[in-house]
């Protein structure tokens, strides 16, 4: 048997009013998505728990199959994992991301999606003059990137520090950073981390050339996300099967290390709308060939609804249709046995520009999946459905089970 995941990041959205009080899934063109749900069935997952942040982190760990209630320990560690760092039992990861502040306000979460090159120069530049023993900045990819800090000897620090609460930057645009800077125990050093990042990076040479020619500087570090080293079973170990992950984002490629799947690293894939749709699914084939799993994560839609941008929203839900769905549902046909499962993570709606925790639809076709009736791939007829299931992570436990019947 084989298995495959494509889950297009925060496609989901509410009804818009410039679209006739559609969503964007409902008006984009999605030929092989509406195929798998008359192939197979249409449903509802809810991928946040109740109480629990609605973050990509959690939702995909759901996806996976594994309850984020149980597993969930922070966003930094699972990004730490993807660039080969090794964390110590008590240390902490922290996201770190370069974002642009004006006059006080968040403006830009991602400093203009500053390329990796520059940001290198820059997290180089904040090692030099921020970094010590028991603190250091990593470079990740575009605006994405680590602090570690390492625990004290009385284990006091790890304490403080996870418990400190952290306010993510897409979650603020447009709003005062004084009204969300850290706060709890904990909170001071990073404060002072930020605070003394805005100097050292505004008159970096990148970033004055960056107002020269227009862009968002990337002025200051603002730090979240943050947990310790979770302890996962392996996917072999709890669904007996091998396979392989193919994201542009750390967070995904984290998540696939620690579950002990293949990371496929796809030239051209950037994690924003100009990422390689054509690569990550030729990737998926020759995962395919060798292993009973794949899972491909595209960012573009999410990064659409954080931006406001209806028209790449579009874009992004007609290219992950047409070149990741359309290419492995046909990849897949060509197998005797398989199943296929198609969903977001998350809402990312345009008029909120962040992530919402309602539930997801989802499509699934393939070897003991009798068709639902549904027609297309939307969340309105997903909501119709009759299929449920309130706990996302259990969707994949029934989906990687091939004596489950649906």
């Amino acid at each position: 048997m084989k298995y495959a995941v494509l889950v297009g990041d925060g496609m989901a959205d509410y009804p818009i009013a410039e679209l006739d009080n559609r969503t964007p899934l409902e008006a984009a063109k999605t030929p092989n998505m509406d195929a798998i749900v008359r192939l197979g069935l249409l449903g509802e997952a809810r991928t946040i728990p109740v109480h629990m942040p609605p973050a990509s982190d959690v939702a995909n760990l759901s996806i996976l199959g594994y309850d984020p209630q149980k597993y969930y320990t922070g966003r930094g560690p699972l990004e730490a994992a993807s660039l080969g760092i090794e964390l110590g039992n008590n240390d902490i990861a922290f996201r770190c991301n370069l974002v642009t502040v004006k006059d006080g306000t968040m403006s830009d979460y991602s400093a203009g999606h500053i390329s990796t090159e520059e940001a290198r120069a820059l997290i180089d530049h904040l090692n030099k003059e921020l970094a010590r023993d028991d603190l250091r900045f990593y470079c990740g990819v575009s605006y994405r990137h680590l602090l570690v800090i390492k625990a004290a000897a009385d284990g006091l620090q790890h304490i403080h520090l996870q418990r400190t609460n952290c306010s993510p930057p897409h979650d603020i645009v447009g709003e005062q950073i004084s009204e969300h800077w850290p706060h709890g125990t904990g909170s001071e050093l990073l404060i002072e981390l930020t605070q003394r990042s805005t100097d050292i990076l505004t008159a970096h040479p990148i970033n004055q050339a960056r107002v020269q020619n227009g862009k968002s500087p990337a002025n200051m570090i603002w730090l979240w996300g943050q947990g310790r080293r979770p302890s996962l079973p392996t996917y072999r170990d709890k669904f007996h099967l091998s396979g392989g992950v193919i994201s542009a984002v750390d967070l995904i490629k984290g998540l696939g290390k620690l579950l002990g799947l293949q990371v496929v690293n796809v030239p051209g894939a950037t994690g924003y709308y100009d990422t390689n749709y054509k690569g990550k699914a030729a990737a998926a084939k020759d995962v395919l060939q060798g292993t009973d799993f794949v899972f491909v994560h595209v960012e573009a839609p999410d990064e659409a609804g954080h931006n406001g941008d209806l028209e790449e929203k579009i874009k992004a839900i007609e290219r992950f249709d047409a070149h990741i769905v359309g290419e492995i549902l046909h990849t897949l046909q060509g197998y005797n046995d398989f199943r296929l499962l198609v969903l977001p993570d998350h809402p990312t709606p345009l008029s909120v520009r962040t992530h919402t925790r309602e539930p997801v639809p989802f499509a699934l076709a393939g070897k003991g999946i009798s068709s639902s009736g549904f027609s297309s791939f939307t969340e309105k007829e997903a909501h119709g459905s009759h299929i449920i299931f309130a706990n996302g992570y259990k969707l994949a436990e029934a989906f990687l089970n091939p004596a489950h019947t649906f």
